[in-house]
Order: C-alpha cells, then structure tokens, then sequence
C-alpha cells in the first residue's frame, strides 16, 4: 500500500489528468464554434473524443497506480476537470470587466472632447 504522501502526488496527477481532459474539450467546442457541424457530426465528434479520453485517463491511472483501480484518482480526474471548468468562468467574467470598464473609460474621454 502506497503511503499517503505518494497517494498525494497520484491525486495531482489525477487532477492534471482532467484538466487535460477538460481543455481538449474546450478546444474542441471552439472548433466546433469555428467549423458548425450537423448533430450527427457532432454526436460522431464526441463518441471518438470521450473514447480517445477515457482510453487517456485509463493510461494515466494505469501508469501511476500500477494497474490497480484508486478511487483517489478517479476523485482527483473528477476534480480537475472541475477546477479547469471554474477557471475558464473566472477567465470569462474577468475579461467581462475588463472589457467594461474598458469601454466606459473610452465613452468617457469621447465626451470630454
């Protein structure tokens, strides 16, 4: 049995793990915002990539726990993915602001002139 603080460092990379994840799939929404697809392309699309992800992260899992299924892990993939999608809003609303102020600050100096 792995000590807790190996168990640690595997959560981590667990958690590296799903942002991987979480931000191909982003990109593939991107893409999908650049290039629009049918929904049969777009079912097709998603059927490769979460297959092409679960076989990823069974790889992962494979490698840092030496073949045996941790809970750990799956919990660490799991949050990942969550602190990635967290991130992307914060990124958002962030650039949201700026781009306000921004925008106010210019409306501002064109009425002064």
């Amino acid at each position: 049995m792995a000590g807790i603080g190996t168990e640690a460092a595997i959560f981590l990379y667990a958690g590296l793990s799903g942002i991987t994840v979480s931000f191909a799939y982003r990109i593939l929404g991107c893409i999908r915002r650049i290039l629009p697809h049918s929904s049969v392309a777009v079912g097709a699309e998603d059927l490769i990539f979460w297959t092409g992800a679960s076989g990823y992260l069974f790889y992962c899992m494979y490698a840092a726990t030496y073949g045996s299924i941790r809970w750990f892990f799956v919990l660490g993939a799991v949050c990942g993915g969550v602190v990635a999608h967290a991130s992307v809003l914060l990124v958002k609303k962030m650039e949201e602001k700026f781009f306000v102020k921004s925008k106010k600050k210019l409306e501002n100096s064109d009425e002064r002139r």
